[in-house]
């Protein structure tokens, strides 16, 4: 499990309250998805992205990139490629007047190529550990936390994590493998949608899928 994060402070408010977070999906979610791209000519925010995550950065979420990257372990790319994603994305997201609090990977995937990589592990969604680990290492509340992902895999880790999770409706889930943790609090048609009900709906009630 891997952490790859310029630190811009504390997940904490002044008072030493834990915050909130929004975790986000990558590819098909923040950026256009462009298979096993580590190219940083290539990311491009998805519909609704910039607008919806000033406004989560308004409504003091942080905002925490959570991604398998398995395309290490595939031998399609080198590991240390994505600290050019990552410092792409993160002058990306400053254009348009947001920071992103953290970025976190997973480079491992069971059948893979690369002997190193080619492993059972806790952190590639949907396993939770790279929620629980960023949840750690930035104090964050995971109960007051989001997951907003484009396939259910991303829904199952939020829930496993103890957050909520919001499933993009873009036609990148195709197996729709059922489960108790599987099904999304809400719907969303983008970031911004999702945005929406995440700052609608607060600390209160969920809103209905």
């Amino acid at each position: 499990m891997i952490r790859l994060e310029q630190h811009l402070g504390l997940g904490t408010t002044c008072l030493g309250v834990p915050s909130p977070a929004v975790f986000l999906d990558k590819d098909g979610t923040l950026v256009e998805d462009v298979p096993y791209n580590v190219d940083p000519a290539c990311l491009t925010l998805t519909v609704g992205a910039a607008a919806g995550l000033r406004l989560l950065h308004a409504a003091g979420y942080q905002l925490i990139v959570i991604s398998n990257q398995s395309g290490v372990a595939r031998g399609l790319f080198l590991e240390p490629a994505l600290l050019a994603v990552e410092a792409a994305l993160r002058r990306l997201l400053l254009e348009h007047g947001v920071p992103l609090h953290g970025f976190y990977y997973c480079p491992h995937y069971p059948n893979g190529v690369v002997a190193e990589y080619a492993v059972a592990c806790s952190c590639r969604k949907p396993a939770p550990g790279l929620l629980l680990r960023a949840a750690r290492e930035r104090g964050t509340d995971l109960g007051r936390s989001w997951f907003v992902g484009d396939i259910l895999d991303d829904v199952e880790a939020g829930h496993r994590a103890g957050c909520r999770a919001i499933l993009l409706d873009v036609g990148n889930e195709t197996e729709w493998r059922p489960g108790p943790l599987r099904q999304p609090d809400c719907m969303a048609s983008d970031l911004l949608d999702a945005a929406r009900v995440i700052v609608g709906a607060g600390a209160g009630a969920l809103l209905p899928a």
